[in-house]
């Protein structure tokens, strides 16, 4: 992994990690840290919080690389945002649950939510990874 790449990926890991954070109060206010807690025999908060950090750390570093690729950022971030979605609540998160997929719901109001909060988080990703990397090449740019 050459040094860009390996940049982005961090950009994108910090990213995840704003964007989890946020995203994890909501969930909290919720209550669905607890159930995410649930897809692992637990009904522990911190285990939900725990669960939903190391997701969120996975999907920023995965956004963080899909951004070397993808030449226009709110075009990476409109289409993350619903793959995401259909990845963990309409598909992995009830599956795990012994529920089946949530794909027949999609377009019901509660899953509409969760779009746009997938979409929010998502969102305070690309922004501070976009951030951290104008901030890198300003200084890139002054010492050359």
């Amino acid at each position: 992994m050459n040094h860009s790449t390996w940049r982005s990926a961090v950009y994108g890991g910090i990213g995840g990690i704003a964007g989890g954070t946020l995203f994890g109060i909501m969930m909290q206010m919720q209550g669905m840290l607890v159930m995410l807690a649930g897809t692992m025999g637990s009904e522990s908060a911190l285990v939900g919080w725990l669960i939903h950090m190391m997701i969120s750390i996975i999907f920023g570093v995965s956004f963080g690389l899909l951004a070397i690729v993808t030449p226009n950022l709110f075009t990476l971030t409109i289409a993350f945002s619903i793959a995401i979605w259909v990845i963990g609540p309409l598909l992995i998160m009830p599956l795990m649950m012994g529920m089946g997929t949530n794909l027949a719901a999609a377009f019901t109001p509660e899953q509409l939510m969760s779009l746009a909060t997938h979409l929010f988080y998502t969102v305070i990703t690309a922004g501070v990874y976009y951030t951290l990397e104008k901030k890198d090449s300003v200084k890139t740019e002054s010492i050359a």
